[in-house]
């Protein structure tokens, strides 16, 4: 028999992302999040729920473009920074060692040492209690090519992305492989 836990945000995992902006003053910034996920296939769209206090919504609102940056588990401690320090207070891309990278396509820096970028316009907004969600039409994917397979598709092995725990408040890192996508249930 399952217990009840109650409302409260529990799924699990949830993405580890570094949501990057560029404040009024053109000042690069970054920020973990982890309400977000993908949310439309077309057009490509990702959306990422963040409060009003934070440094990064106002620039979002004014830049109407993010990019979301998947940290390596290399890099869990420089991402964990982000979601730690206000960029109000902190130039976090030079405390935590990162390099911001102008975008060519939208309004926003991306994270160089981070192998996985989707560059983001704004397409919607949506006021959801404590939090906005953002929701960005994916413009361009950008990856390393060490995350690439042999057929240019990229490899959770080699991407090795960061999630989070919300219960417990813990980062981890991606398990074995279970099996093909549409494809594992087909014999049932």
């Amino acid at each position: 028999m399952k217990k009840s836990l109650g409302a409260k945000t529990l799924a699990f995992p949830t993405p580890a992302w570094a949501v990057a902006t560029y404040d009024a003053n053109g000042k690069p910034n970054a920020m973990l999040a982890a309400w977000a996920g993908l949310c439309c296939s077309k057009p490509p769209c990702v959306a990422v729920s963040l409060r009003a206090a934070t440094h990064s919504h106002g620039a979002i609102v004014a830049r109407k473009a993010f990019t979301v940056n998947v940290p390596s588990a290399a890099y869990v401690k420089q991402a964990d920074y982000l979601g730690i320090a206000s960029g109000r207070d902190a130039d976090k891309f030079k405390t935590a060692g990162l390099t911001p990278v102008a975008s060519e396509l939208v309004d926003a820096p991306y994270i160089a040492e981070f192998p996985l970028v989707l560059e983001c316009r704004l397409l919607q907004t949506v006021e959801i209690g404590l939090h906005t969600q953002f929701i960005g039409e994916i413009v361009d994917v950008k990856a390393d090519d060490n995350v690439l397979n042999e057929l240019g598709d990229l490899d959770m092995d080699r991407l090795r992305p960061v999630v989070f725990g919300p219960g417990t408040r813990h980062y981890y890192g991606v398990g074995e492989f279970l099996g093909k996508a549409f494809s594992i249930g087909r014999d049932l």
